[in-house]
């Protein structure tokens, strides 16, 4: 008997428990028989509310200090988000013109 892999690591060692799917894993459950929902249910707004995309360029929308670096951000800054991810501090991961990969807040950005 072979199980859907996971939806969210898409690990192949999946069991099943009653009517549940169980990752051991990444311990996510998930009833087959109901619609899956996506992680585009997560939504990101930048500081003008204005709803934020993957591969969406921005501009950042104030001056920024790098942790662990003496670097600064400058307001105005170019950026393409590679990824949107579900977070309290950082949701963002960006390749920032200049500086490389960074995670960056949403509320720090304007979409260009």
């Amino acid at each position: 008997m072979s199980f859907p892999p996971c939806p969210k690591c898409q690990s192949e060692f999946v069991y099943q428990d009653q009517n549940h799917f169980i990752c051991p894993e990444c311990a996510y459950e998930w009833n087959p028989t109901e619609q899956l929902s996506d992680e585009s249910d997560f939504k990101v707004h930048d500081a003008n509310g204005t709803l934020l995309g993957e591969g969406d360029k921005v501009t950042l929308a104030k001056d920024l200090k790098v942790k662990g670096s003496s670097l600064v951000l400058k307001i105005g800054t170019k950026a393409i988000i590679k990824r949107i991810k579900e977070g309290k501090d950082h949701q963002l991961d960006c390749k920032v013109d200049g500086a490389g990969e960074i995670l960056v807040t949403a509320k720090f950005v304007k979409k260009a």
